[in-house]
């Protein structure tokens, strides 16, 4: 869960520009591995920060995988090419219509709530998703796009048109005109909890029937539900996304997933070869402590690996007696997932603000030095493919460890819509609240250095 930013192949994508303005960068596995070596060898002389900031961290790359992933928190569509951008690959935020939350104030975490499957939220209309899809893929840029498919909005929501789009619901009667949905193609007749809500996570009827924080759980099994579903992905493959990250994963049944996946069409033959497939990546949080595994998604396609941020972190941070030697080890032997399965990140932005898995142990931009060493290692090294950050700052306020202001959305113009990105043309950093790790200097280098040399 995120928003939009930018990231693209060892190329900079200007406005509209002629293709002598794109730019290749040569590059050196030796070089990239060398900017490792400073980056580590700094953070080895000036020790980790003291902040104990929650932050958490997935950050991983293997040989095989052409490039990272960036995930960035927010700028809007018709910008999103318009600024320097490395790598070739960018996720993008959920981008069908969303509720609008006004208390608070255009939280982040709303465009997680979705209202139907039109491709208009907050970053942009389907004419502005369309445009900007389009011209990624000219310059080598696939698009993976966040969805949601597990559930709706919220419960309490109430009804009416206040969504991006405007479409018409009833969250009280589970009433979506727009796509249609109704309570019938709910879970609500499969949930045991007394509240209809997710109250035992050791409980996988419960995990994957009943409503994850209050959400209107969908039943995929149902082959309304799917038929939308598909509907809804196959318009985003046909636009030209190379793929998808399937939020809440583990909060559906795999057998519905599979039958999901099996029906989405085949790539755009515009950008793609002949008889290409979606690359989709789940969401799944397993840490080892419930029942649902995993490697239950593994035939599905990719799969978050969250313990390897939360264990890099503590690497980096030097709690549990870990040195950075011991990082000569890493990768399946750490009790990590398969590499060829594992979807992997620094952090993300669930727990760069405390949620989800990671705990204490995760890095973030808030401890820059040691996050740059972190970034660096994960892109240096074959385990697992990798996802670099991209994020924007709110001012936190912490109270008894817990942040109040974790549901500040990105900068945002008066009418909601997010603001783009200001690009300092001097050293290529970002403004107003945009903090574009994957800009940074450290991280930038070896993006381009590393993935170049690979892709050339």
């Amino acid at each position: 869960m995120g928003e939009i930013t930018e990231f693209k192949r060892g190329q900079i994508v200007g406005p509209r520009r002629s293709s002598a303005s794109f730019t290749k960068t040569a590059s050196l596995c030796d070089a990239s591995r060398a900017t490792v070596s400073r980056v580590m060898s700094a953070y080895h002389q000036e020790g980790p920060t003291t902040s104990n900031r929650i932050n958490c961290g997935r950050c991983k790359r293997k040989l095989r995988s052409p490039a990272p992933i960036a995930s960035c928190l927010s700028p809007e569509l018709r910008r999103l090419v318009l600024k320097y951008i490395i790598g070739s690959h960018q996720q993008i935020s959920p981008p069908s219509e969303h509720i609008v939350v006004s208390k608070p104030h255009r939280p982040w975490w709303e465009r997680y709530q979705p209202i139907s499957y039109n491709l208009c939220s907050r970053s942009g209309t389907e004419g502005e998703l369309r445009d900007m899809i389009s011209r990624c893929n000219d310059v080598g840029v696939k698009i993976y796009a966040d969805v949601v498919i597990n559930h709706m909005c919220a419960a309490d929501a109430g009804e009416g048109g206040r969504s991006t789009r405007g479409s018409y619901f009833n969250a009280s009667r589970e009433e979506f005109p727009s796509v249609p949905y109704s309570a019938a193609d709910s879970n609500d007749d499969k949930c045991t909890s007394g509240s209809g809500n997710i109250e035992n996570y050791q409980d996988i009827y419960q995990v994957r029937n009943c409503r994850l924080l209050g959400l209107l759980d969908l039943a995929q099994e149902k082959e309304h539900v799917r038929g939308k579903i598909v509907d809804y992905l196959n318009a985003l493959v046909d636009m030209g996304v190379a793929g998808f990250h399937v939020d809440a994963c583990k909060h559906m049944w795999p057998k519905d997933l599979k039958v999901i996946y099996g029906r989405l069409h085949n790539l755009n033959p515009k950008w793609f070869p002949e008889g290409s497939r979606p690359l989709v990546y789940q969401e799944v949080i397993d840490l080892g402590d419930e029942p649902i595994k995993a490697s239950e998604y593994y035939t599905l396609g990719l799969v978050t690996e969250f313990k390897y941020g939360a264990m890099l972190g503590s690497v980096f941070r030097k709690w549990n007696g870990y040195k950075l030697s011991d990082l000569r080890t890493w990768g399946e032997g750490w009790g990590l997932m398969p590499s060829d399965r594992a979807l992997v990140f620094v952090d993300n932005h669930d727990n760069q603000r405390g949620h989800g898995a990671g705990g204490a142990s995760i890095l973030t931009f808030w401890e820059p030095r040691p996050y740059r060493a972190a970034v660096a290692f994960m892109l240096a090294h074959p385990y697992g493919m990798s996802r670099v950050m991209s994020s924007y700052r709110w001012d936190r306020h912490v109270v008894n460890g817990q942040d109040e202001n974790d549901w500040v959305g990105p900068p945002i113009n008066p009418d909601g819509s997010t603001k783009p990105v200001p690009i300092n043309p001097d050293d290529g950093s970002c403004g107003d609240r945009w903090v574009c790790e994957h800009r940074w200097p450290q991280i930038r280098s070896e993006i381009y250095l590393f993935y170049n040399n690979y892709l050339n």
